[in-house]
């Protein structure tokens, strides 16, 4: 019998799982939406709507960049109310209509409530989970987040084609009220205070926020999510393009159900023989997605592509993430972490933006097969900065 200290599905573990769920369907729902909003409303270029959809993602890398060294200090439950609620109060911006240039520093700000709150839910749960169970509750909380960027688009994708863009974001607001309501009941202890720990060494102001060693995993993570924001931002047009938006409102699902089947084989791997073993096959499978969607004049084969990029890219990030706490000394696990995250939001933020330019000269097909390549072509980079290190440890490892 389990006890109290070995528990882990606490009602504070689960309203925080909840509230990150929430946060996470509102984040990839509008993901999905809001370019096409963009180009409709307010008459957008490409490349602009694409702008629209990354900033936001730009603005939640603001948030999570400096939540993470006030929050102990602030208080963990003040910081996520706050974030929650400044997150409610912009989603209203989305009613003005006064120009493109307003709509993208309500995607910001927006993006920024996004920040502060996810940040903080996911330190709460850190705090409340037993050490003894930490790594599994951090898994199931983990999969709050994947049923958030299925449920997301699905749903995001349904009622664009259903409902108009203000009940769209009248949902959303309600959204984030019910995530505050589950935070206000929730009890959360704030952290014990600690005693400040006396460095030899002096820190650059960079490293204060930036892990060093995570870095090279970091520029992979930065690149490979290039891919995926191509996915995010422009599906929905592609769809339209081969008459496949019906099976487009399913890809997320797919996507999703194929994460959920594989992370826990990929983890095991992972802990076994290492990041190799995940990443390369990885990076093969979200490659050969990628080009199977160019190729898709049907719904089974949209769906199939979705598959592969959920056991390619869904593994990719997870591994990734593995890979950069395990470069790091333990009392630097918190800024591998955080290094990871940033480089995540930099990659998806800056990626649509970038690939808004070459919609209009090469066609969504041959941007997947642009994508498809470059991720091949990023498996070389990956093996030089970490692949082949791991690869000569081992050597040594097995030649003591």
């Amino acid at each position: 019998m389990k006890t109290a200290k070995e528990k882990l599905w606490s009602k504070e573990f689960i309203l925080m799982s909840a509230i990150n769920f929430l946060l996470i369907v509102i984040f990839y729902l509008l993901m999905v939406t809001i370019a096409e909003f963009a180009m409709q409303d307010y008459h957008a270029t490409v490349s602009q709507a694409g702008l629209v959809t990354g900033i936001y993602i730009i603005g939640t890398l603001l948030g999570r960049l400096f939540t993470g060294r006030i929050i102990d200090q602030v208080g963990r439950k003040k910081v996520l109310l706050f974030g929650l609620v400044f997150f409610i109060a912009t989603t209203s911006l989305y009613f003005l209509h006064l120009g493109i240039t307003v709509l993208l520093i309500s995607r910001l700000v927006h993006g920024i409530g996004v920040g502060i709150a996810s940040t903080a839910t996911g330190t709460i749960v850190a705090q409340t989970l037993p050490a003894a169970r930490k790594g599994e509750g951090i898994g199931y909380f983990a999969m709050s987040a994947t049923l958030g960027t299925a449920i997301g688009p699905f749903v995001g994708i349904l009622m664009a084609e259903r409902t108009s863009y203000n009940v769209i974001f009248t949902m959303c607001m309600v959204i984030g009220i019910v995530a505050l309501i589950f935070a206000l009941i929730a009890k959360i202890p704030e952290a014990l205070p600690t005693p400040k720990k006396v460095e030899s060494e002096k820190r650059s102001f960079i490293s204060q926020y930036i892990e060093p060693k995570a870095m090279p995993i970091a520029v992979v993570t930065f690149f490979m999510c290039f891919g995926y924001a191509g996915i995010l931002s422009f599906i929905k047009f592609f769809a339209k393009e081969r008459d496949l938006v019906t099976a487009s409102s399913f890809f997320f699902v797919v996507y999703a159900i194929a994460i959920l089947l594989t992370r826990p084989i990929s983890g095991k791997m992972l802990d076994r023989f290492g990041g190799n073993a995940v990443m390369y096959p990885s990076f093969v499978l979200f490659g050969a997605g990628l080009l199977l969607i160019s190729t898709a004049h049907s719904g089974a084969v949209l769906l199939i592509a979705g598959a592969l990029i959920g056991m390619g890219y869904g593994n990719l990030s997870s591994a990734a993430q593995a890979i950069a706490i395990k470069m790091t000394p333990t009392h630097r696990m918190g800024l591998a972490t955080s290094t990871y995250f940033i480089a995540l939001d930099a990659g998806l933020g800056v990626g649509p933006y970038l690939l808004g330019y070459l919609i209009p000269s090469f066609g969504y097909g041959n941007l997947y097969i642009g994508l498809g390549c470059f991720i091949f072509l990023l498996i070389a980079v990956y093996y030089f900065l970490y692949g082949k290190n791991e690869t000569l440890q081992k050597i040594k490892t097995s030649n003591v």
